[in-house]
């Protein structure tokens, strides 16, 4: 009996760990490899690149970021550390992706030191989630150089030394190519530039399927944590993230695949996973209770978001009914500023820096225009139009206005099904959803 039981438990432990293993653990298939990667210094980047690092692979990390950000920790001397920590080579470069002589010069850089290059992270992007009138030249220029133009620089700088390589691989960060109008109307220069990327994947693999370099997308599914993202979002989207290391696991397991056998495709971040037997996601959530926040360019999230909008769609009691009907429903939205109005502090306008607009229809067709500007000093909030142009103007009725601020329908639901629309700098209007949370007690 005794042996039996020693038997089971040993094989309980055995098949903990063999999954445990085979959910994060690395298999050596990158030792000795040369990884190129752009943006390295931090985020994604640095998760993929410390991933291939524990395989003992040879690391070029390039990046801009040579002396701190006052925000934003991590340069490339900080990530060669820990690079080399975690068991692998490093090679810090300071390259600018949309200048060619520091792309060339970083390429020769690396196959001095490390004698070649077999795989390409095009991980470095640059992003400005605003219209077309929003988007001014410079940041029009700013995208494209970096996202399109970057990566088809480092590409073709890096493919004559990965035709030389056993298995070459690049893999762009990049979303599959959704040319459903909604991708575009709210960002058009983004998603022209992010599909660059892509575009590239899409020629490049063909081109090169012959030669055995597999060239492949890898997006997520959900939004990604990294020190971006909570600086621009707070703690509130935070917790609706996931980490990096989705993507590292991911990407490590594109890497170790035939080039010759996988190539053209956009991978999305936990099919990947799950087809190499991870069943189990909890790990890579910040907080696995919390509700996922959904990434761009997906459309398997619409039919869920639509379903959750219209389960969480907030039941209008009797008294209500009547109140709208007898025209109070002025007197709901002035409830909800007289709310944010208790707190607006120095500390809340330090953090969010933005001003907003909201156009909400009322039964009967009418539209009140408020404003909300936590930017400005002294501006406030109130009725009609805003004092100052607005970074953001939200479009809804005010049912789902109500219920946003009441904490019964998650502003991102009720963007990405349409019952919100917005116009402006999405990264401002994430800031708002924090002081949204805190709300949700007062209404």
């Amino acid at each position: 009996v005794l042996l039996a039981v020693s038997v089971v438990s040993f094989e309980c432990v055995f098949s903990f760990i063999y999954n445990i293993l085979k959910m994060i653990g690395n298999t050596g298939k990158l030792a000795g490899r040369t990884l190129f990667i752009t943006g390295a210094s931090r985020g994604i980047g640095k998760a993929i690149a410390l991933k291939a690092a524990r395989d003992g692979a040879n690391i070029v990390i390039a990046a801009k970021t040579a002396d701190p950000h006052p925000k934003l920790p991590g340069t490339i001397y900080t990530a060669a550390k820990e690079i080399e920590a975690a068991g692998g080579k490093a090679l810090p470069c300071i390259v600018d992706v949309r200048d060619e002589e520091s792309v060339v010069a970083s390429v020769e850089k690396a196959v001095a030191q490390f004698g070649g290059i077999d795989i390409l992270i095009n991980n470095a992007s640059a992003i400005s989630l605003t219209g077309t009138q929003e988007t001014s030249m410079k940041k029009y220029d700013l995208m494209n150089q970096i996202n399109t133009r970057g990566t088809y620089l480092v590409s073709r700088t890096c493919i004559p030394h990965l035709l030389k390589a056993k298995n070459p691989h690049i893999l762009n960060i990049s979303p599959p190519l959704n040319m459903k109008p909604r991708w575009f109307k709210g960002h058009v220069a983004y998603t022209m530039a992010k599909y660059g990327m892509s575009m590239c994947v899409l020629g490049m693999a063909e081109e090169f399927r012959d030669d055995g370099v597999a060239v492949n997308a890898l997006w997520p599914r959900t939004a990604i944590i990294t020190a971006a993202m909570e600086m621009l979002g707070g703690k509130d989207v935070s917790i609706r993230c996931r980490k990096p290391e989705i993507m590292a696991d991911s990407a490590y397991v594109i890497l170790t695949k035939d080039s010759k056998s996988f190539t053209g495709n956009f991978a999305i971040d936990d099919e990947i996973l799950r087809e190499a037997g991870v069943d189990n996601f909890d790990e890579y959530a910040v907080d696995p209770k919390a509700e996922l926040m959904p990434d761009f360019f997906l459309d398997a999230f619409d039919e869920a978001l639509v379903k959750e909008a219209l389960q969480n769609e907030p039941p209008k009691p009797a008294a209500e009914k009547a109140q709208e009907a007898a025209g109070d429903e002025r007197q709901k939205i002035q409830q909800v500023f007289d709310s944010i109005s208790a707190f607006i502090t120095e500390e809340v306008m330090s953090n969010i820096k933005s001003s907003y607009a909201f156009n909400v229809t009322i039964p009967g067709g009418e539209t009140e225009i408020w404003y909300l500007d936590l930017k400005n000093e002294g501006v406030g909030s109130g009725r009609g139009k805003p004092p100052l142009p607005a970074d953001v103007t939200f479009t809804m009725k005010i049912d789902d206005f109500y219920a946003m601020f009441a904490g019964k329908l998650k502003p991102t639901t009720a963007f990405m099904s349409g019952r919100m629309k917005m116009k402006g700098d999405l990264t401002k209007a994430m800031k708002l959803e924090s002081l949204m949370g805190k709300l949700k007690s007062k209404l």
